[in-house]
């Protein structure tokens, strides 16, 4: 697992850096008299979008009843940022085989919240984008899917049967049948964390959180001179890039994302230079910053890991 883990971190690097190289060669001549000062907000701003995240972590663990101290939750946490690059980042399941190994605490339990979490993410997200088909009328077509999708996923996890029976009919085969059980554990787990109390204070949180990156792209873009874009527009487009993105099931959403914030800066009247440096610095400190912190704390979680492993092989070695 960790093997495949670091490929896909490496994969998702190099495609990241084909789509970037035309454009770092002149990155210098680009950036001429941005702000810097923004990138470094966009940066704190970011970190502020992953401490509200924690809190509503904490909240998930509270409602599954799993209690760990807090320094290490908010090192799970962080390291599953690690994984934020995965198709829908649904590879942030790391995190509960972290709980795992260093909590002995169930995979099953904790797994159903990294899916709330992507779910109230969506929402968020989506909240936030049809402010914009309201006003500008931005990616109207692109806001009606998600919609649908996310309207469609509440429908399965507030009408039990159909899901179960679409359950046991994808756990038929003999080779996926061991699944079943897992995941009907799975989905009665995640069907108690999206009820409508608890999906609501998910949500709530999530807004101002994922506002916080939408308020850093607006700081980066109109950091270039010159450049002028609404803090309401330049939220629309994070909000909508950000969700065509996980839509399109690419790892990070990469080349999806990128190209579709650079065309909507552009349409919205700015040079296509300065477009294209604004989405690469957003890109920078929001989805590469969370990486690399996750790396960081994924290389701290595993030492633990390894140390627990250790202390516990002490005693049966001595005995």
């Amino acid at each position: 697992m960790r093997r495949w883990i670091w490929i896909a971190i490496v994969v998702a690097i190099g495609v990241a850096a084909i789509l970037m190289v035309g454009d770092v060669r002149t990155l210098a001549d680009r950036l001429h008299g941005f702000a810097w000062r923004a990138f470094v907000l966009a940066l704190a701003l970011a970190l502020a979008n992953y401490a509200v995240r924690f809190v509503r972590w904490q909240l998930y663990l509270r409602h599954q009843d799993v209690h760990v101290p807090a320094s290490s939750s908010a090192l799970v946490f962080g390291a599953g940022l690690s994984l934020s690059i995965t198709p829908a980042k649904l590879g942030e399941l790391v995190k509960s085989y972290l709980l795992r190994e260093l909590h002995d605490i169930p995979a099953a339990r904790t797994a159903p919240i990294v899916i709330a979490e992507r779910v109230t993410d969506f929402i968020a997200l989506l909240l936030i984008a049809v402010l914009g088909v309201a006003i500008y009328g931005v990616e109207t077509l692109l806001v009606l899917i998600a919609a649908a999708l996310v309207g469609a996923g509440l429908v399965l996890l507030a009408w039990p049967r159909p899901t179960r029976a679409l359950i046991d009919l994808a756990t038929a085969p003999r080779f996926t049948r061991r699944f079943r059980a897992p995941l009907h554990e799975t989905y009665a787990g995640l069907a108690s964390l999206c009820r409508p109390r608890m999906l609501a204070l998910a949500t709530a949180l999530a807004v101002p959180a994922w506002g916080c990156e939408c308020v850093g792209f607006a700081a980066i873009v109109n950091a270039f001179p010159g450049a002028h874009v609404d803090l309401g527009l330049a939220a629309v487009i994070y909000a909508a890039t950000t969700i065509a993105g996980a839509l399109s099931f690419l790892p990070g959403g990469l080349g999806v994302t990128e190209g579709g914030m650079a065309i909507l800066l552009v349409k919205s009247r700015l040079d296509q230079a300065s477009a294209l440096d604004a989405t690469l610095l957003t890109r920078l400190a929001t989805l590469w910053f969370a990486v690399l912190l996750g790396l960081v704390c994924l290389a701290f979680a595993r030492g633990r890991i390894a140390r627990r492993t250790i202390a516990a092989a002490e005693p049966a070695a001595g005995a």
